[in-house]
């Protein structure tokens, strides 16, 4: 019989191999303009048909993305990741710390990578709502919102023995990825593809860190 967590660590690199694949075809499809329909379809609807300029829904839901999508930013995620760092430091849990701090910045420059290798333009289809600089794919905000929320949700969670408070954290840790990534759809300033893309290519990434961890466990180390 194969051992629950071995399978458990095959299914997970099988998933991440799979959805990286994935990604990988997404590009080659964006590249010659197979996804130019979906794209537009989906952020013409999420502005008024007379004034693509303005945002569907009420001024509380415009205020509501504005407030998620900051959830994603270099600063908000920065400052998580430094706090975790010093708590985890505080708790002398030093090789967890590195490890938080490696695979968080891991990430960020994985992402850096990506937007050069690709170099997608931002979408023009309709008004930004806030103001951007950078490349286009993947989505920078989802993809750094997954790496960070998703490898410190794992971490947490793992300190755990019950069952509810870890389906708990990583459902939160889930949550405010997939919101984050809404929120740049809908603001404008990222093509549905890019934060597919994104949430990917992060929660892969995320998966990844966590497999590295668990063979780090199994060899002593405690990560």
């Amino acid at each position: 019989m194969i051992p629950r967590r071995f399978g458990v660590r095959s299914a997970a690199l099988g998933a991440v191999t799979v959805a990286l694949a994935g990604v990988v075809a997404l590009a080659a499809q964006i590249a010659d303009g197979d996804t130019r329909a979906i794209d537009r379809a989906i952020m013409t609807a999420l502005r008024r048909s007379d004034d693509l300029a303005q945002p569907i829904g009420p001024t509380w839901l415009q205020n509501a993305m504005l407030d998620f999508t900051a959830l994603g930013g270099v600063s908000v995620l920065t400052l998580l990741t430094i706090l975790a760092v010093g708590l985890l430091l505080a708790q002398r849990k030093w090789w967890r710390a590195l490890f938080l701090v490696g695979a968080i910045s891991g990430g960020a420059l994985l992402n850096a990578g990506l937007k050069i290798g690709f170099a997608r333009e931002r979408p023009d289809l309709v008004a930004h709502l806030v103001k951007v600089h950078d490349l286009s794919f993947p989505s920078g905000h989802a993809m750094n919102s997954a790496v960070v929320y998703l490898t410190i949700g794992v971490l947490l969670a793992r300190a755990e023995k019950g069952p509810r408070v870890k389906a708990y954290l990583l459902g939160g840790a889930v949550l405010l990825t997939l919101l984050v990534g809404c929120s740049r759809v809908y603001l404008g300033v990222h093509f549905p593809t890019d934060v597919l893309a994104g949430w990917t290519v992060g929660a892969s990434w995320a998966t990844l860190c966590w497999l590295v961890a668990e063979w780090w466990r199994q060899r002593g180390t405690r990560v």
